[in-house]
């Protein structure tokens, strides 16, 4: 078996090799070439000002564009920081959303209680209304009954209780 030569090997290598070398040169060289191209600004025939790399019209300013390669870190540290932003600003949306529940909740609780308080009142001013007579208790237990002026004392204040609560 015939065994084939260190050179006819590596040639095909080399010449691969240079043939990435250069074709990696010349896309540096294409891409420099685009990151220092010249701006120029002039007015067009209505008057409008415009910005070309190849103006239609001379004379043209030329102008002296400055690029930077851009800071990769700086835009990273620029995105984690609106994400931050934006993940309290919905971690805040989120509380007042809870918060607006937590209100309507005993809003709820409250008009519920309201309309309790308002079915008491009117049950105590019907009771006083229907009843003859009306009493209190004693500290000793005993019953002292109402007389007419406190019986329509007694009444008037049970209407303007019913009155308030069932508003």
């Amino acid at each position: 078996m015939p065994r084939a030569s260190l050179p006819s090997i590596v040639a095909p290598a080399i010449t691969q090799i240079v043939a990435w070398t250069t074709a990696l040169t010349l896309s540096c060289t294409l891409l420099a070439g685009a990151a220092a191209a010249d701006v120029y600004k002039y007015q067009d025939e209505f008057g409008n000002v415009l910005y070309t790399d190849k103006p239609r019209t001379l004379p043209a300013e030329r102008l002296n564009v400055q690029s930077k390669k851009t800071d990769m870190v700086a835009v990273q540290a620029r995105q984690d920081a609106e994400m931050q932003r934006l993940q309290e600003q919905e971690q805040s949306r989120h509380q007042a959303a809870a918060n607006r529940g937590e209100e309507q909740a005993a809003a709820q609780l409250s008009a519920k209680d309201k309309a309790e308080r308002c079915i008491k009142a009117r049950e105590r001013y019907e009771t006083y209304i229907n009843s003859q007579k009306l009493y209190e208790q004693l500290p000793d237990g005993e019953r002292r009954y109402l007389d007419d002026s406190e019986l329509a004392a007694a009444r008037a204040a049970a209407k303007a209780s019913m009155d308030l609560m069932c508003q």
